[in-house]
């Protein structure tokens, strides 16, 4: 196996999926917490292998198509690393699908994946696509005040991951690293915005990224440039 041009490519296995979720049923928002009336972010475990395709997983569904969804938001993965501190914090227990993602997976820094970076997964090829922003039902899912600035600031955000090869996935898969572009820009690099020279890199490196995280650069730099004015 070879690397991809700028990248490395490693074979050995990196991460294990440890649980693959889809929607369990849609939940209704109140008005007061957000204007989407629906929401699909109740995902739970399933036990048996799941199809991937290029806008996600069978069984799986967005009620907010204007924010999410897409084939840059196909798969969206959280580590059990991440979710542990949580719990640690928050007090409870949190378990697969509890942040709506789709994919629990461990041994794999997801927050700090590089953007681009492509993991086998079973027969599937994905890739890093993005970071999740947090938005007001992910707030009122949690239940936890100010979730929206916490999870923020703790910027542990799991990835987005765009479906290059169709397949399945299902528990216990390893997770190979088959490549790393070479420009080293992060997921959280990415929401955070704290060096928006490598966020420039970024562009340069990467055309197949979504215009979602081209305006959400568009963003940081605005954001730099007004901090910059006397």
């Amino acid at each position: 196996m070879s690397a991809l041009p700028g990248g490395t490519v490693r074979s050995t296995p990196v991460g294990t999926v440890l649980a693959v979720c889809v929607v369990h049923a849609e939940l209704e928002v109140p008005a007061k917490s957000s204007k989407v009336g629906r929401t699909a972010i109740d995902k739970r475990p399933v036990p048996h292998r799941i199809p991937v395709r290029t806008l996600g997983l069978d069984g799986d569904h967005v009620c907010d198509t204007k924010n999410h969804g897409g084939v840059h938001q196909a798969v969206y993965a959280y580590a059990e690393e991440d979710a542990r501190r949580w719990a640690d914090e928050l007090g409870r227990e949190l378990g697969p699908g509890w942040f709506g993602e789709n994919l629990r997976v461990s041994g794999l820094p997801v927050s700090d994946a590089v953007l681009g970076e492509r993991w086998a997964v079973g027969d599937t090829l994905l890739e890093v696509s993005a970071p999740r922003v947090p938005c007001s039902t992910f707030q009122w899912r949690t239940g936890e005040p100010q979730w929206v600035k916490r999870f923020t600031l703790q910027a542990n955000t799991g990835a987005y991951l765009r479906v290059l090869t169709e397949g399945a996935i299902g528990a216990g898969d390893e997770i190979r690293v088959l490549h790393t572009p070479a420009h080293g820009v992060t997921v959280r690099d990415l929401f955070t915005g704290a060096h928006p020279d490598r966020l420039e890199l970024l562009l340069e490196s990467e055309p197949s990224i979504s215009d979602d995280v081209r305006m959400q650069i568009d963003r940081h730099r605005r954001r730099h440039a007004g901090a910059a004015r006397p």
